[in-house]
């Protein structure tokens, strides 16, 4: 009987740690667990130990604190010009609030993809083609902030929305490749006319620093000719200087020897008369000669005969 008794304990000790540590419950971080007691919300554990009450308590939810990211398939959509295009987004979002998250709605992922592809017709409903292509930060911005305000009695928060691809009809797509085709020839025209505007520019100012150098070069050229011509001039004219200076030291030294042999009267108005004959030249026709140099011409005729005699 005692032995039976120790079996018993035994079984119920073992029992109990079993119920226990299945009771121990430890969250990790970025963890919550939504518990119910009873079948209503009790509490939220957080990252930490936690024991929970044996059949009274349950786990009801286990949510994720991390950001999360939801890649919704293309949605079809119309622009306000008429155009039918598909667009695919990108949602950011993170559970702020367990408790809201559990009992706010019942699938949280698709009420956000029925919510933004809602919102998405209707921001695009207003844009045109070309705005829409355009304006994706726009369209992100105004897609958020609707997201973020309709999610959070769900616990959530919308922290980014991307319009990850945006498909227009197969004639559109043709016709902007047509139309950037387009661009890209008017723009290449455009390079191609400037550079061969600016190399006929470049070429002209060439052309023009080549004359205005040859023009430099000319006068530079002439103000050296015209200054080698006056100094040659220059000196010429004081060799006519120096030559004129010559003679007449001369004509003072022949003056200065003749006053130091003490010529006389004869002999000055000889001197005379070969003043006159070289002023003559043989080109004068008239020349008036005073009598004291005629009585001295008669003086040498009379030599001259005596001494023929």
């Amino acid at each position: 009987m005692p032995n039976a008794l120790i079996i018993v304990l035994a079984a119920v000790a073992v029992i109990l740690i079993a119920i226990i540590l299945a009771n121990v419950k430890i969250v990790p971080q970025s963890r919550a667990y939504v518990i119910e007691r009873l079948g209503a919300y009790s509490q939220t554990w957080q990252t930490g130990l936690h024991v929970k009450i044996p059949v009274i308590e349950r786990v009801a939810k286990i949510v994720s604190l991390k950001e999360q990211v939801a890649d919704f398939p293309p949605q079809p959509v119309i622009t306000k010009d008429n155009v039918t295009m598909q667009i695919d987004t990108v949602v950011f979002f993170q559970i702020t609030d367990p408790k809201l998250y559990t009992y706010g709605v019942e699938a949280p992922i698709s009420a956000i993809e029925n919510l933004t592809a809602t919102t998405l017709r209707n921001i695009i409903g207003e844009l045109e083609l070309d705005h829409t292509l355009t304006s994706r930060d726009t369209i992100n911005a105004k897609i958020r902030v609707i997201l973020d305000e309709a999610t959070d009695p769900w616990g959530i928060k919308v922290n980014r929305v991307e319009l990850k691809n945006i498909f227009p009809p197969r004639e559109i797509q043709d016709a902007m490749e047509k139309q950037m085709k387009a661009e890209r020839e008017r723009r290449e025209a455009i390079l191609r006319a400037e550079g061969e505007k600016a190399s006929a520019v470049l070429v002209a100012e060439g052309e023009k620093e080549a004359k205005i150098l040859a023009a430099e070069a000319d006068k530079q050229a002439a103000i050296l000719r015209a200054d080698a011509v006056k100094e040659a001039k220059i000196r010429e004219s004081e060799g006519e200087a120096q030559a004129i200076l010559a003679i007449q030291q001369a004509t003072a030294k022949g003056i200065e020897l003749i006053n130091e042999a003490h010529p006389g009267a004869e002999a000055l108005k000889l001197k005379s008369l070969e003043a006159f004959e070289k002023a003559a030249d043989g080109k004068a026709t008239k020349l008036i000669i005073p009598s004291d140099i005629q009585n001295a011409v008669g003086l040498v005729a009379a030599l001259k005969e005596t001494v023929q005699g």
